[in-house]
């Protein structure tokens, strides 16, 4: 589902699960994921999602978020 795009886009260490990759993965169960958040209060966390990996550092293990500055916005 991302190699492709990947790909395409010129992105040679993303996309796919393979050593020396830039690895961003979400851990879930679809049917447990929901969103929380609302209008009046759109920060709020979604639930169901267990495990969020970004650029192969885990972030969200379990109930405890780390916030390690290890993602960055691709601009291509």
């Amino acid at each position: 589902m991302t190699g492709m795009p990947a790909g395409k886009l010129g992105m040679a260490d993303r996309g796919l699960l393979k050593t020396g990759y830039a690895a961003d993965l979400a851990v879930f169960d679809p049917a447990t994921v929901r969103d929380e958040a609302t209008f009046p209060d759109p920060h709020r966390h979604p639930v169901g999602i267990p495990y969020v990996v970004v650029n192969g550092h885990v972030v969200v293990d379990g109930p405890r978020y780390h916030a390690v500055p290890v993602g960055r916005v691709l601009t291509r």
